[in-house]
């Protein structure tokens, strides 16, 4: 196992390398000039004779547009290797400055809801594994699928309609953290108010994923009660309850770390059509907002933390294969 892990995360450099190579040339070929578009901007308030050619030449060598692309790349690596993510083009604030001041935001969402995701998902995979074609199991299935398939956005707009302002009930607040002036609530106030706003936008966080995952959790559930093994402690004369929750669960649990792989870039990516929604300033939205600026070092700083993560998340996942099941071996 020592000598896997050794192997794999020697592997980790020249895949992150690979990674945010093809990221940052696709990035950088994407239609649109981060010059132009602050030369212009919205409002149109450069235009024309103003954005001169000199302007614009001035400005690409200021950012280091002007280089060519593996030029380009190169710097920036070497600034990585000293953790300098570089400045914005919109601002010129520190790109970590800018993601570190979201990424509490994002982190909170994404947290609650993979703990809520887990902790609902996997008891009822293993309720509808466990009572198999019956009445309990066809309207779970019935109900998780009906709520796979509804797209997020869609549900949150249904939401914010009838639970937040619209024709019918004001129950949630659809803007933000916090409400205005709550920096001046007592403690517990201000704790009750941060939780009513996140009510909303979590649970549209939550929902696909609860159900896609209890399927899985379902799935592995079954293949695992019709081995031998299950059999033979039914027959020792041990509890459904040892039988289900202490052998046939644990080795259920593959497919479920399999997932887990892509838990920790998601702790941080955040969702951008909900947190736009809900007018959320999350990375997601800092993310969004970047792209449509084309602020290269803002996107590289982001995508490379997502890309660490998931290459983190895969040795994770590998540790917890041996854990959950003594019978695999990486050597």
């Amino acid at each position: 196992m020592r000598a896997y892990l050794i192997r794999r995360l020697l592997l980790v450099v020249p895949t992150f390398i690979g990674i945010t190579l093809i990221t940052f040339v696709v990035v950088q070929l994407a239609p649109g000039s981060p010059v132009y578009l602050m030369l212009h901007g919205v409002d149109g308030a450069l235009e024309g004779d103003a954005a001169t050619q000199q302007i614009i030449e001035q400005m690409q060598a200021q950012f280091g547009l002007d280089q060519p692309i593996h030029i380009q790349y190169a710097h920036w690596l070497r600034d990585l290797l000293t953790l300098d993510f570089g400045a914005s083009f919109r601002d010129g604030r520190p790109v970590i400055d800018k993601i570190m001041e979201r990424l509490p935001v994002t982190l909170e969402l994404s947290a609650i809801a993979i703990f809520l995701t887990y902790i609902i998902s996997v008891p009822i995979g293993v309720y509808s594994a466990t009572h198999r074609r019956s009445w309990g199991d066809t309207i779970t299935t019935l109900i998780l699928f009906i709520l796979y398939s509804l797209p997020s956005f869609w549900v949150a707009m249904l939401l914010i309609f009838f639970f937040a302002g619209g024709q019918f009930l004001n129950w949630f607040p659809v803007h933000g953290l916090h409400s205005f002036g709550a920096e001046n609530y007592p403690w517990h106030w201000w704790l009750l108010d941060h939780l009513w706003h996140l009510v909303l936008p979590v649970f549209c966080l939550t929902y696909t994923g609860l159900a896609a995952l209890s399927r899985y959790a379902r799935a592995g559930m079954i293949e695992q009660v019709r081995q031998d093994y299950i059999r033979t402690a039914r027959a020792y004369g041990f509890s459904e309850k040892v039988v289900i929750f202490k052998y046939a669960m644990r080795n259920s649990l593959i497919p479920i770390i399999t997932l887990m792989a892509t838990l920790l870039p998601m702790l941080i990516s955040g969702s951008v059509i909900i947190e736009r929604i809900f007018s959320i300033p999350g990375l997601g939205m800092l993310a969004f907002e970047s792209v449509l600026t084309r602020d290269y070092p803002v996107i590289m700083g982001i995508l490379s933390i997502s890309a660490l993560l998931t290459l983190a998340g895969l040795i994770l996942s590998d540790i917890l294969y041996a854990i959950a099941d003594p019978r695999i071996r990486f050597d």
